[in-house]
């Protein structure tokens, strides 16, 4: 989406990096370097509490970038971003996009498109959580990662699921078992395959097709992608 004369300034910084499942980008309150583009990996933004509960407050794939912070006028931010899939991401020094975004041109219109995608899917997994069923959680959570994932097929235990939720693992098991049963997905040891995605819009609620629409909406050559 970008015109030629920033990519020309951005593309020959970008370092592509693997990224390892449980690895920490950074840290709450703790000032980071570099933002983190992935490509076919999957990041958690998180909110940690003081008992060291925790709970998923934003997923970060190939539609956006991690480390907003660095160009919204902070240096550190209260969440925490681990990378919940294996893959790989282009790392770009802060500094750069930082000057870039002070160009006030394409660069500054396009991360303040994304911020305001993103800043939707924060607001709407907050009320998801509050309103709706773990049921409904559980689909929303995984029709949001198949966006961002290449295939249908995914690596996660019921304990990190419930953990991101911020909901009890009995409650993600009884999930997983409705879904199982209903033919829309296959989970055995820790591995998720979707089989009927229609199903698992059928069975969320609304909260996926607000974030979605919305993303659609404000970066629709990204998501066509």
């Amino acid at each position: 989406m970008l015109p030629a004369a920033e990519r020309e300034r951005l593309f020959p910084h970008l370092e592509l990096v693997a990224l390892t499942a449980g690895e920490v980008l950074y840290e709450s309150r703790v000032r980071f370097e570099h933002v983190y583009f992935p490509t076919d990996c999957i990041v958690s933004l998180l909110y940690l509490m003081e008992d060291g509960a925790s709970a998923e407050i934003a997923v970060v794939g190939n539609e956006g970038l991690v480390g907003i912070a660095l160009f919204m006028g902070g240096d550190t931010t209260p969440s925490r971003a681990v990378v919940r899939s294996a893959g790989y991401a282009y790392r770009l020094p802060g500094k750069l996009l930082q000057q870039e975004f002070a160009r006030s041109g394409p660069v500054q219109h396009l991360l303040l498109r994304y911020t305001q995608a993103l800043l939707t899917q924060m607001a709407q997994t907050q009320a998801c959580s509050r309103h709706h069923t773990i049921d409904q959680q559980f689909c929303r959570w995984l029709l949001l990662s198949l966006d961002r994932l290449p295939s249908s097929k995914m690596k996660m235990t019921q304990d990190e699921i419930a953990n991101l939720l911020g909901v009890r693992r009995e409650g993600v098991t009884v999930a997983a078992g409705r879904l199982q049963k209903a033919g829309l997905i296959e989970y055995a040891r820790g591995r998720i395959t979707v089989l009927d995605r229609a199903g698992l819009e059928k069975q969320s609620c609304e909260c996926y097709q607000v974030v979605k629409r919305e993303f659609d909406r404000l970066l629709p050559d990204v998501m066509a992608t």
